[in-house]
């Protein structure tokens, strides 16, 4: 099993810059970037939550941006960014969290994993 979060952004460098400058004003949002990062650099919380999950269930949780996601994880969240999407092991891909569950969170991982975690004991 395998997650993908997806965020409200497009990365690279223009992408980078255009929502740190974004969000420093006040328009853009991504509740997914508020988990995941403080303002430069992964949460060490959100990198111990990826090794639990890992360890504990074999599940990978890998992060992309709007512009890198392959054609089946665009046409899985296309529009409904940021979100969390889960792969099966056949390869279909469904939304496991969408934004409202991530905006719940408030950038909180211990929050986020709660959440996660009651969503999957329905995988």
């Amino acid at each position: 099993m395998k997650l993908i979060g997806v965020y409200n952004a497009d990365g690279g460098f223009a992408g980078e810059i255009s929502y740190l400058f974004g969000h420093l004003f006040g328009l853009r949002e991504c509740t997914l970037c508020d988990i995941t990062h403080s303002p430069f650099t992964k949460k060490a919380a959100w990198k111990d939550m990826e090794q639990r999950l890992a360890d504990e269930q074999g599940i990978e949780f890998v992060l992309v941006h709007k512009n890198e996601r392959t054609p089946a994880q665009l046409a899985a969240s296309d529009g409904r960014e940021p979100c969390v999407l889960i792969e099966g092991a056949n390869g279909d891909l469904s939304m496991i969290l969408d934004w409202t569950d991530l905006k719940l969170a408030r950038g909180d991982v211990v929050k986020f994993e709660q959440t996660l975690r009651a969503k999957l004991l329905m995988y």
